[in-house]
């Protein structure tokens, strides 16, 4: 009978085909997007003062930083796709397991794609103003209730498609796509951000010069508000974690990746927000989604402006597709453990991809288009908080195992990261209820819908490490 060393592998399951390399630019591409490119100037209204808008920015990093360390020691104990849906699910059973799952695939991941396919519409309507969201062709309803249908939903969406159809068609394909446009990403960022200061028409007066506030709540509490925003741009430091199936050697890789993912991403964000201030008083500031592009012009003129509002438009396209590639693995690792649709545990057996899922999450994300873009970003961000709390806490569940592996990095004045990142989203999360009821409310009815769809559909079992 012959024998062979070599590992076999099941059509039906994914290959560990992703390094170091392209474990830390999905980290990266996921987080840098949105949040840094369309936030700051919601901010410059709410809070009125750049030493403020600094200060949250730097607070998110730490948070984040803290996040990020505490799920790198639970992603090398349990090195499987999935991400919080494994951690929860073992910390606290099969109904927490499902519920953040559910939660992931509409507000983790179908809205942030949304929410950043809308932001790459605001930058091309830099050139073309049909695909600005403000110039939707057709409104429904008003307010935070209403829905839009234009020239930028439809640009959203077709940019959704392209990457669904990339993504269908094997990871290895999608990871060199996505390692282009995430070190095309951080050129366009560095080169925006040392030409700014070095021959932009900025003025440091701007970080003494305050706007007038459009938010009626006192500074700290929406300072906690603020960080809800914070956390939509931080949110992908865990993003090696739901493809931990696909990462090589995710022992060593995967905290690898998250720290300095996101160590690299603080440093990045610190420097846009300073650029973005310094070339643009914060009242002018206020309100404005394409906030690099509007810096750009007045630092080097329309014309130079044009060149970096086509790069950052490119760069968001890779915080878009790293969020169609990590989505699917978690429905595709629930599946797997019969708590999601079945359909979603399919693997094509040419491509290697979980083709059904990732259209689905597709799918999803062109209908949340529709959405108005703040409301969007307060959901994405309490529904990304309310869990990413829970799977940190889990940690204290976990160091109770005698078989434990601890990270010596957490091991810093334990339990001090993991309580810090506990304490600090809790917060965020309850005047996030209070401030933004409508957004943070239909968050948790999306938690709660997920709960009843679980109870009475399906019956997981326990998901492999």
């Amino acid at each position: 009978m012959a024998t062979s060393t070599q590992q076999v592998v099941q059509p039906s399951s994914l290959l560990r085909q992703l390094g170091f390399i392209s474990a830390t630019a999905l980290v990266v591409s996921n987080m840098v997007g949105t949040g840094i490119f369309a936030t700051t100037g919601f901010m410059a209204g709410d809070l009125g003062d750049a030493r403020l808008i600094l200060l949250v920015w730097t607070f998110g990093a730490l948070f984040a930083l803290c996040g990020a360390l505490t799920y790198s020691e639970l992603g090398m104990n349990f090195p499987s796709s999935g991400g919080e849906y494994v951690y929860l699910t073992r910390a606290y059973g099969p109904t927490w397991g499902f519920m953040t799952g559910w939660v992931s695939f509409f507000g983790g991941f179908s809205a942030p794609i949304a929410a950043a396919a809308l932001a790459f519409a605001d930058y091309i309507g830099f050139f073309f103003p049909f695909f600005r969201q403000a110039s939707a062709a057709y409104v429904v309803g008003s307010g935070e209730y209403s829905f839009k249908v234009g020239g930028a939903q439809l640009l959203a969406s077709a940019l959704i498609a392209g990457f669904v159809l990339l993504n269908c068609l094997g990871v290895g394909r999608t990871a060199k796509v996505q390692n282009a446009l995430t070190g095309i990403k951080i050129a366009v960022i560095l080169a925006f951000i040392l030409f700014g200061f070095m021959s932009g028409a900025g003025d440091w007066g701007n970080f003494a010069t305050p706007a007038v506030r459009t938010s009626t709540a006192s500074l700290p509490v929406q300072f906690m508000i603020s960080l809800l925003w914070i956390m939509v741009a931080y949110s992908g430091w865990n993003a090696a974690t739901y493809v931990a199936e696909e990462v090589k050697n995710p022992e060593r890789t995967l905290p690898a990746a998250l720290a300095v993912g996101t160590a690299l991403v603080a440093a990045l964000y610190l420097g846009l927000n300073l650029v973005f201030i310094y070339s643009t008083p914060l009242e002018t500031l206020k309100g404005v989604v394409a906030v690099g592009s509007l810096s750009a012009s007045r630092l080097f003129g329309p014309n130079v402006a044009g060149l970096f509002a086509a790069l950052m438009a490119l760069s968001i396209t890779s915080t878009v597709n790293a969020m169609v590639t990590i989505g699917p693995r978690v429905y595709y690792a629930m599946a797997k453990n019969r708590a999601f649709f079945p359909i979603a545990a399919k693997v094509d057996p040419t491509w290697r991809t979980p083709v059904a899922a990732i259209i689905a999450q597709g799918v999803c994300a062109m209908l949340m288009t529709l959405t108005p873009f703040p409301q969007l970003m307060i959901y994405i961000g309490f529904s990304l908080t309310f869990f990413t709390v829970a799977a940190v806490a889990s940690v204290f569940v976990f160091r109770r195992r005698p078989d434990w592996r601890q990270l010596p990095a957490l091991n810093f004045a334990y339990p001090l990261i993991p309580a810090a990142y506990v304490l600090v989203g809790t917060g965020m999360c309850f005047y996030g209820m209070i401030w933004q009821p409508k957004a943070s409310f239909s968050a948790l009815g999306t938690i709660a819908l997920g709960a009843l769809v679980y109870r009475y559909t399906f019956k997981p079992t326990a998901p492999s490490a």
